[in-house]
């Protein structure tokens, strides 16, 4: 009897680990297919562009895929680089669907990207959750590392007195492109001083003089020496008669 009962518990032991090894070793199973999925994901969306809408639930796994990983959204999780610039407006890195659905919440009527219109996934994403949450998508594509064409930067100045506040304006980073869009609001709706828009351009707010988006601070350190040179005169007025980015171009490769 008692011989019965060893082989009995025995037997009962050897079942007892072969059930635990096979539970193990199907969640390893389970892991590594869904890591190989993830690897996968992250391989096949790592394509530029998208259609003009995401159409299928593919497209928009995909979307979402290259957004989070290969747009940075896993990094601008950590921190929105949200701030207060005053009159109404804002300034903040590139916004994902849910922080656009809180924007909605705190009342915010537009966004201002200065990233393009390209069918790329943060432009897609962003438009469908500005028209979910019935806020209005302006959009310019702006440069971070070169003096642009006055033309666009008069476009941005024409966007600030026409579109509804409180709004949001950002780049993907909302440190180099942002500061000097959020320097010119100042200037052009605020009547702030120079020396107070420039503090737009910051560390703070992840913006690296020293780089070669320094010259948006020299963009803006033109402007105030043609003001002391030819007197007061509105940042709409240099923009259009004074600025030469060709100049300012220049003098930054000098440095």
């Amino acid at each position: 009897m008692h011989g019965f009962m060893g082989i009995s518990d025995l037997c009962e032991q050897r079942l007892r680990i072969f059930w635990y090894f096979r539970v193990i070793t199907e969640w390893k199973m389970r892991m590594l297919k869904r890591f190989s999925r993830w690897l996968d994901l992250i391989r096949r969306s790592k394509r530029a562009t998208f259609g003009p809408a995401l159409v299928t639930d593919e497209d928009r796994e995909l979307a979402n895929a290259h957004f989070y990983y290969h747009d940075h959204d896993c990094l601008r999780n950590l921190w929105a680089n949200l701030h207060d610039i005053g009159g109404g407006a804002w300034r903040s890195n590139q916004p994902n669907p849910e922080r656009i659905a809180a924007f909605a919440k705190m009342g915010i009527k537009s966004v201002i990207s200065l990233r393009g219109t390209a069918n790329l996934s943060h432009h897609l994403l962003e438009k469908e959750a500005c028209e979910t949450h019935g806020i209005a998508l302006e959009s310019l594509a702006l440069s971070a590392r070169r003096a642009a064409p006055k033309e666009e930067y008069l476009a941005l100045l024409d966007l600030f007195d026409t579109c509804g506040r409180p709004f949001v304006i950002h780049c993907k980073s909302g440190a180099d492109r942002t500061g000097l869009a959020a320097a010119f609001f100042l200037l052009h709706a605020e009547n702030k001083s120079v020396e107070e828009a420039m503090g737009q351009l910051n560390l703070r707010y992840l913006h690296m003089k020293w780089s070669r988006a320094g010259i948006l601070d020299l963009i803006l350190e033109t402007y105030a020496a043609d003001l002391k040179a030819h007197g007061a005169m509105p940042v709409r007025d240099w923009l259009q008669n004074y600025y030469d980015p060709g100049a300012i171009t220049a003098a930054f490769a000098k440095r």
